[in-house]
């Protein structure tokens, strides 16, 4: 059987000459208020044609990026933001300013599964929690942070705010690498495993007032 293929929409020159400036002005090779080089300097530059420098000059002007100014020439009106994935930004962010986050999630997600978590959600709660406990006990660290990681996740998917789930999914990645990097027993496990069951209790009471408490205790916030 024959397949049918779907076309790949292509940038034409004018849109990747117009992508490779944005680059140079993002990584400050250009910089906000500096003049361009002239047309003839970025046809060399990029080995397209005149017609196509200035159109890529004009998707960037239409984007505010660049202003071009009659008889003076194009310059850098203002710094590109990048769109980059939240993952690979986590991936160089230090530990600090991830655990401060992920303590804002914790205590909002905890609030909001106490009053929308369904049975399937408790169900689904109390069974990693059991498995976080089983895993401690048996001083399985690896199997414990899985558990540990998956209960905290059931909680932000028994929020029912795909945001804020995807949201804690994503920075779960890199808790569980900081919890692989900073623990070699499941000692602090065992001994924070009352205050999980406490969270679990409240959502399941559906009290947000104590799973906001609970969330707090467990991320270090407990006064």
């Amino acid at each position: 059987m024959m397949s049918i293929s779907t076309p790949i929409k292509r940038q034409n020159l004018a849109e990747e000459v117009a992508t490779l400036l944005k680059q140079k002005i993002a990584s400050g090779e250009y910089v906000e208020g500096q003049k361009l080089p002239s047309e003839p300097e970025l046809m060399q530059l990029f080995g397209v044609g005149r017609s196509t420098v200035r159109e890529a000059v004009r998707i960037l002007a239409n984007t505010g990026i660049v202003r071009v100014q009659q008889g003076a020439g194009t310059f850098v009106e203002c710094h590109p933001v990048i769109a980059e994935p939240l993952s690979k930004r986590l991936q160089r962010e230090n530990g600090e300013d991830i655990n401060e986050v992920r303590q804002l999630l914790e205590l909002k997600i905890a609030e909001k599964a106490a009053l929308f978590r369904s049975e399937e959600d408790i169900k689904k709660m109390q069974h990693f929690l059991r498995l976080r406990k089983e895993a401690a006990s048996s001083n399985d660290t690896p199997k414990c942070i899985e558990s540990d990681i998956n209960f905290h996740i059931s909680i932000a998917e028994a929020s029912h705010n795909d945001i804020l789930a995807d949201l804690y999914k994503t920075f779960a990645t890199e808790i569980k690498k900081s919890f692989q990097e900073s623990f070699v027993n499941t000692e602090s496990f065992l001994e924070t495993q009352s205050k999980h069951e406490a969270l679990l209790q409240s959502i399941i009471n559906k009290d947000p007032q104590k799973a906001w408490y609970w969330a707090g205790c467990i991320t270090g916030q407990c006064q």
